[in-house]
């Protein structure tokens, strides 16, 4: 793997072997593969966070299944927490910028059509032209915004 390609410089990172965890982060892809699944299943909806937590303020009727699945996002992060005693963080920016970055973001998606969940997890698994496309641009995005801010 590399980085900082935009300056011709190629780095090797490091991996932090005491924190490398593939097996739990497959399994942790299965889970979400398994939710996409069963929640296009069961109730023919696609799994996109944006559009789900979005339609809980301004959807009529059938707010239920959406209202328990943020509450399940809450629960389980609360639920990982409590059995790993706790989780570090390191803020990176003040809250204003924090909530700036949020808006943004929201404008984005909102823009794109979805967020990063649904076309990333359900979009590309349907060959989707426009979530392939929409991932490619999150990704490039992300990978620029990390080289000018880093």
């Amino acid at each position: 793997m590399w980085c900082l390609f935009f300056t011709g410089e190629v780095n090797f990172m490091q991996i932090d072997w005491m924190n490398f965890t593939p097996l739990a982060s497959a399994f942790g892809g299965v889970l979400i593969g398994l939710a996409a699944v069963l929640l296009m299943a069961l109730n023919g909806r696609l799994m996109g966070v944006s559009g789900i937590a979005g339609s809980v303020l301004t959807a009529v009727g059938d707010k239920g299944w959406r209202i328990c699945f943020i509450l399940g996002l809450a629960i389980g992060a609360a639920f990982y927490s409590y059995l790993n005693g706790g989780v570090e963080s390191q803020m990176v920016a003040s809250l204003p910028i924090l909530a700036l970055a949020g808006l943004i973001v929201g404008i984005g998606t909102a823009i794109g059509s979805g967020c990063t969940s649904g076309h990333g997890i359900c979009g590309i698994s349907r060959f989707s032209y426009r979530s392939i496309g929409a991932t490619c641009c999150f990704v490039a995005t992300g990978m620029i915004t990390v080289f000018f801010v880093a």
